[in-house]
């Protein structure tokens, strides 16, 4: 039979092909001694199958979702539940919608006598490459349900992370766009009611005042330019931040910034130990790990790090070697996966690793919260005061100065 395969080369570099074999699992293999990793193995006739639905069901599946399908999957199988009927019984729990409809084809394929790697394959955005390999690897091992335990581990613990960040971040976010808005609204509809007063007393303004009108005037004026150049620029600079070259210097510049740097480095090695232990803790080759892991990293420059790291494993050198010369792992971290490695239990150490490092980061989210809380109260607080203050100073200069006038 012909597969078409996807996957990496040894370089890191995406290929696309087709090869001939008598099953998925025979492919992947050869592919594997031809330097290729393949991420998704398929036989040529389904690459043909409509997809539209199938494309409105891969965007809509939430971590929340994808964690309580490992977790339900791994105790039925654990039970010793045929898988086929395990998938059914998670399937009737879950509300109709492309989710179920995922499922359903999923439970259809592995009924026709596919595997359940290759079924959950055909939804690359559902399922990504490592919990598709950790699922052949438990398969192969029969060890299904404790890598669709640490699959429900793994996916709870990004959902809790995620969950802390955005909820940190939610608040602020919240009270510079009402503020914004305020502001706008204030300049654009108040103003003007305050400078046809002013030209009725005809009282000089104070500097603030003076800039505060005619910056109002001037949004008025040309609003109709204001307002779609800011929408252009955030949108440039959105795409900007998204292309390759972008995402590149923000990650170089946010790894290396001052106070910020170590945050951000704390937050992506908690996420490469963490993937990376994993992987091994499912018996998945060192190489195949460091690759799988460089393709999950949102940071490029622990992705080139990793891309180090496969280079230097093949060349046969030990990963500890090559994290301790890096500065983007800090030495406690270096010096556990060295012994890690002399003792031959890396995958439990990084997951220990890992775990010690997301507590530790869910500390700073918090302690970061309270801190930009305040922060951005203030700043705030400072602008609507100076708009308040010099819509309001030349009606005190003109009070004062009518207190001050001679007595009969």
């Amino acid at each position: 039979m012909k597969f078409v395969y996807e996957g990496f080369d040894t370089a890191g570099r995406r290929v696309k092909g087709d090869t001939e074999a008598a099953g998925a699992a025979e492919a992947a293999d050869a592919l594997r001694r031809q330097g290729i990793f393949a991420t998704r193995v398929y036989e040529q006739e389904k690459s043909t199958r409509p997809q539209g639905e199938v494309s409105r069901a891969r965007r809509v599946v939430s971590l929340r979702e994808l964690a309580h399908f490992y977790r339900q999957l791994s105790i039925l199988v654990c039970t010793h539940t045929p898988l086929v009927q395990a998938l059914e019984v998670v399937e009737r729990q879950v509300q109709p919608g492309a989710w179920r409809d995922v499922l359903a084809d999923v439970r259809r394929r592995v009924e026709e006598g596919e595997s359940f790697s290759e079924a959950m394959a055909e939804y690359p955005n559902c399922f990504d490459a490592i919990s598709r390999s950790m699922v052949a690897a438990g398969e192969s091992g029969g060890m299904l349900d404790t890598m669709l335990k640490g699959l429900s581990t793994l996916t709870r613990q990004q959902m809790t992370l995620r969950k802390s960040v955005v909820g940190a971040l939610t608040y602020p976010v919240v009270l510079i766009s009402i503020s914004l808005v305020v502001v706008v609204v204030m300049m654009m509809f108040v103003l003007p009611k305050f400078e046809e007063l002013f030209e009725t007393l005809q009282t000089p303004l104070p500097p603030t005042t003076a800039v505060l009108m005619a910056s109002g005037a001037f949004l008025r004026e040309y609003w109709w330019i204001v307002f779609p150049l800011i929408f252009a620029g955030m949108g440039g600079l959105g795409y900007y931040l998204t292309s390759p070259a972008g995402r590149r210097r923000i990650d170089h510049a946010a790894v290396h910034a001052p106070k910020v740097g170590p945050i951000v480095q704390s937050f992506a090695t908690a996420r490469l130990v963490r993937l990376l232990g994993v992987l091994i803790q499912a018996r998945i080759a060192l190489l195949d790990a460091l690759l799988l892991t460089r393709e999950s990293m949102t940071n490029a420059c622990y992705a080139g790090l990793l891309e180090r790291a496969e280079e230097a494993v093949q060349r046969g050198q030990t990963l500890a070697s090559v994290m301790a010369d890096a500065q983007l792992i800090a030495p406690a971290v270096s010096e556990a996966i060295a012994s890690g490695e002399k003792t031959g239990t890396m995958g439990e150490v990084l997951v220990q690793v890992a775990d010690y490092l997301d507590e530790d980061n869910e500390q700073t989210v918090k302690a970061l919260g309270s801190l930009i809380e305040p922060i951005i109260l203030t700043v705030l607080g400072l602008v609507v005061g100076f708009v308040a203050i010099s819509m309001f100073l030349p009606l005190f200069d003109l009070t004062a100065a009518g207190g001050a006038g001679p007595t009969p």
